[in-house]
């Protein structure tokens, strides 16, 4: 069964909790603390897997969570870190956050994309060790993993989308051109999902063309299959429309070719902008007159015209070859940019409790509630550094660090993020 999209859970590894131990030894008196660190938790990384096509493996399972990180020991011994989840997905899949629709990132490339990140461990009690302070008997929790819930959607990658009225020749045209076997029969909707197929140019050239399901007038409104494929044709460079210009089943040509035009300037008006060439297909169960004049309509709106018997590939090189040379030409596949996480209005997130503690010399803050803050601030773009700034002292932090007695200068560490205190 084809899914092309999804919705799972997902939930990063949690820190392990810092140790609180001290060192015993024969001959070695008031040996310390010496309390370990708890390991980080595993992120959860998503990968792209040529050997998947489809978001099925997400129609049952849909929690995933990473492995926590363990706690710290004595001596000083770390706990081990959690292992990373790898969650494999087909080429083209889009993350977004399910709650606000954000897109999270674009499965396109072969790097593997970080989505939830696992929680930092928490200090063991070696690190709270001072001159007055000899025998801390506390430690530090680790610190939550990223949890939420992602919608997965999927939207195939190829150079060229093949749209048209259902029994019009797309699959045939497929299934010549390329390896890719579709399903092909005299009868409506024979192709229920897309098909993709690579055609070979040359020893060095290829592209990969997508057969998508047909479309009927009203699809935008759920008529037929609806337009739930066309998403599949967003990324394309190039259209190829394809038209019977026979009316063997008793439709006007030149009206199919403006119903499915219409029906994609309705689903999104930039595929209506998408460079297209139109292709006349069962030229031999009508007479040249209609061709031509079919021709002469397509041709007046701009559009190259390319008469051709798709079964058996009569003039189907002219067409493929055009397709080369526009494709040379055109911008690569398209790829969406990851969203910035929203920013809330410092208003709205208002005074909320936080715990400071000197830990020589370094003021580490505390407050689960400023994890998500920290994720949305970019520290390397100024206005995003000024809002961070700007939560600090609306939100009772900035006090807190006052009254812990933070001058200027010392150091600042809020979940692994440090910096200079200024006042």
């Amino acid at each position: 069964m084809f899914i092309d999209h999804a919705k799972i859970n997902i939930k990063a590894g949690d820190g392990g909790d810092g140790a609180v131990a001290f060192h015993r030894e024969k001959y070695v008196a008031s040996g310390g603390p010496d309390g370990g660190d708890g390991g980080r938790g595993g992120d959860i990384v998503f990968q792209v897997d040529d050997n998947q096509s489809t978001l099925s493996d997400f129609r049952y399972r849909r929690k995933f969570a990473a492995e926590n990180g363990q706690n710290g020991s004595g001596k000083r011994c770390s706990g081990r870190g959690g292992k990373d989840l790898v969650i494999r997905v087909p080429r083209g899949t889009l993350v977004k956050d399910a709650e606000t629709g954000r897109l999270i990132a674009d499965l396109s490339a072969d790097e593997p994309q970080v989505i939830a990140k696992g929680g930092r461990g928490g200090w063991g009690n070696s690190h709270f060790a001072t001159a007055t302070r000899q025998t801390p008997r506390f430690s530090k929790p680790g610190v939550p993993g990223e949890a939420f819930e992602v919608q997965l959607e999927l939207k195939l990658l190829a150079d060229v989308g093949l749209i048209g009225f259902p029994n019009v020749g797309k699959s045939t045209l497929v299934s010549v051109v390329s390896e890719a076997k579709p399903q092909i029969a005299d009868y409506h909707f024979t192709t229920l999902t897309p098909v993709l197929g690579v055609v070979r140019m040359g020893p060095e050239r290829s592209f990969v063309i997508a057969d998508i399901p047909g479309l009927i007038e009203g699809a935008n409104e759920g008529a037929g299959l609806g337009h739930q494929f066309l998403r599949h044709v967003e990324r394309c460079r190039l259209l190829i429309h394809i038209v019977d210009v026979s009316g063997s089943e008793g439709r006007d040509p030149k009206e199919d070719f403006r119903v499915i035009n219409s029906e994609l300037k309705k689903f999104n008006p930039e595929l209506a902008k998408r460079p297209m060439l139109v292709a006349g297909n069962k030229c031999d169960l009508t007479d040249d007159t209609k061709i031509q004049d079919f021709k002469a309509f397509v041709e007046n709106q701009g559009f190259e015209f390319f008469p051709m018997m798709a079964a058996i590939r009569y003039q189907v090189d002219p067409l493929m070859k055009r397709i080369d040379e526009l494709l040379q030409k055109l911008p690569p596949v398209l790829r969406y940019d990851p969203e910035p996480e929203p920013q809330r209005p410092v208003e709205e997130i208002g005074r909320h409790e936080v715990k400071v503690e000197n830990n020589n010399g370094v003021y580490v803050v505390e407050g689960e509630w400023l994890i998500p803050i920290l994720r949305s601030v970019n520290f390397d773009d100024v206005d995003s550094l000024r809002y961070f700034e700007r939560v600090l002292l609306h939100t009772g932090v900035d006090d807190a660090l006052r009254k812990e007695g933070v001058h200027e200068g010392d150091t600042v560490s809020i979940y692994g993020v440090e910096f200079d205190y200024m006042e």
